[in-house]
């Protein structure tokens, strides 16, 4: 059973991004289930409590998650390159220094993720009455990174090679034994919130065998166990540090942008928790939505740097130009019809998240449905940062989107630290768009400068 690969370097722009980009919408949307069906599952089964203790602990997994999601995605980047570029025998070698630089990543994250756990939720001022839950459900979480970083960086070498679908039907799949033990896990075996993550992982580790099989059966990749075992050395890979280097290089960046980005958020979690427990509630159940709203904005995202990629190693520069023309017109409007159905439905959808008495499920409410408004409201900024982002990465510019982090980080802290003690909980709601405005000015100005030079560099090439 081989998997198909898809050359991006021909064909019309728009529409290989969109086919591209759609089986990833609908494995993002399964992946959001994890999301979803915890949440639900921890609010109603649990109570308001629960729900807020995972939403103490969830700026923190994000940034462990995010790191690992960086460096994942800028191994990708190089080998998105060597595949366009017809290098098979190069991509292999990237794939297998990625698998061992990947794994030493995986275990140092996972290490200081356990150790920082307990100090950085004292910090944000985690009400002691949930601290034993916070701290339960992450160390379960942290835990199971390595088994997160495989499934990363093995999507990443499918999609890096075209290859949306896998990825999607892994996560279809995952996503149904997810809910299974989430059900079983917390409201049978009464496990409470720790069965919720367990179910999570034990999900995740399946997601990670099934790409794996057909990576292996990819006819025209031919892994095999040569590409990491030197026979006549008899030692595990002739090593290639310059390589591994290289992908480090690409991959650091991209995991410090998640990490400032996480840091950023770790600092409005701990003016969100000086707001109370319905507070705290209403803002975990939109949070939890966030992932729903930006899940076409990452597929988009994905394509492009995939595309982009593929036709910087071909140096079909031109097409660079159309398809993120392209990308970003399917992007705004997709972000126009979501951002819709969120205002029309959003109430019957937070609803899930939250159970409790009469007043406190009305407060978590509209301090839930105000903050979905807003962001609904402004999503076509995030998806256009999405865009824009994964260009400039497809390139193998990992630096300026790391420095689009800064600037999320610098105007999210710098107005949630501010704006509250004027206008309230609104300030915090305020502040994530903000973020997103900072983050496209510094991109879409690199983004302008760098198309200028590589159009300089190729003065034979006229786009459309």
């Amino acid at each position: 059973m081989a998997t198909k690969v898809k050359n991006m370097t021909t064909g019309n722009p728009g529409k290989l991004i969109l086919f591209f980009a759609l089986p990833l919408m609908a494995g993002n949307v399964c992946q959001q289930l994890y999301t979803v069906v915890d949440t639900a599952v921890v609010g109603k089964g649990l109570g308001v409590d629960a729900l807020a203790a995972v939403g103490a602990a969830d700026w923190f997994h994000w940034m462990i998650l995010g790191s690992i999601q960086g460096f994942a995605q800028g191994f990708c980047i190089l080998m998105a390159q060597k595949f366009g570029a017809g290098d098979i025998a190069g991509l292999r070698k990237v794939i297998a220094n990625a698998v061992w630089l990947a794994l030493a990543c995986a275990v140092v994250i996972t290490t200081a993720g356990e150790l920082a756990a307990r100090p950085v939720l004292t910090l944000l001022s985690t009400p002691e009455r949930i601290m034993d839950m916070s701290l339960l459900y992450l160390r379960i979480l942290l835990g199971g990174m390595p088994i997160v970083m495989a499934y990363n960086l093995l999507a990443s070498i499918l999609r890096a090679m075209g290859d949306g679908k896998t990825p999607l039907y892994a996560m279809v799949l995952a996503s149904c034994i997810n809910i299974v033990l989430d059900l079983l896990f917390v409201l049978v075996f009464r496990w409470g919130i720790a069965g919720a993550a367990i179910a999570t992982l034990l999900a995740q580790a399946f997601s990670s065998v099934y790409c794996l099989w057909f990576i292996l059966h990819i006819p025209t990749l031919g892994l095999s166990a040569g590409d990491f075992f030197d026979r006549e050395s008899g030692k595990w890979f002739s090593r290639d540090w310059k390589l591994r280097w290289q992908l480090f290089r690409l991959g650091f960046p991209m995991a410090l942008q998640n990490i400032i980005i996480a840091v950023g958020g770790m600092i409005v979690q701990s003016v969100v928790n000086g707001f109370g427990l319905t507070f705290i509630a209403g803002y975990t159940a939109t949070n939890k939505l966030y992932g729903l709203l930006e899940i076409a904005a990452v597929s988009y995202g994905y394509a492009v740097s995939t595309y982009v990629g593929q036709n910087a190693g071909a140096a079909e520069i031109r097409r660079i130009h159309r398809g993120v023309r392209a990308a970003l017109l399917l992007a705004v409007a997709t972000s126009v019809v979501i951002g819709a159905c969120m205002l029309l439905f959003g109430k019957m959808v937070l609803s899930i998240f939250l159970s409790g008495s009469e007043e406190e499920v009305a407060a978590a409410m509209g301090t839930a449905y105000r903050y979905l408004s807003i962001m609904s409201c402004m999503l076509p900024v995030l998806y256009t940062l999405h865009v824009i982002r994964s260009a400039l990465q497809g390139m193998g510019d990992t630096v300026m989107p790391m420095a689009s982090g800064f600037a999320e980080f610098l105007m999210r802290t710098g107005t949630a630290l501010t704006l509250p003690a004027r206008i309230g909980g609104d300030g915090v709601f305020v502040a994530e768009i903000l973020a997103w405005v900072g983050a496209d000015v510094i991109l879409i100005g690199s983004y302008l400068v760098r198309m200028h030079r590589l159009d300089r560099e190729y003065p034979q090439i006229v786009h459309n």
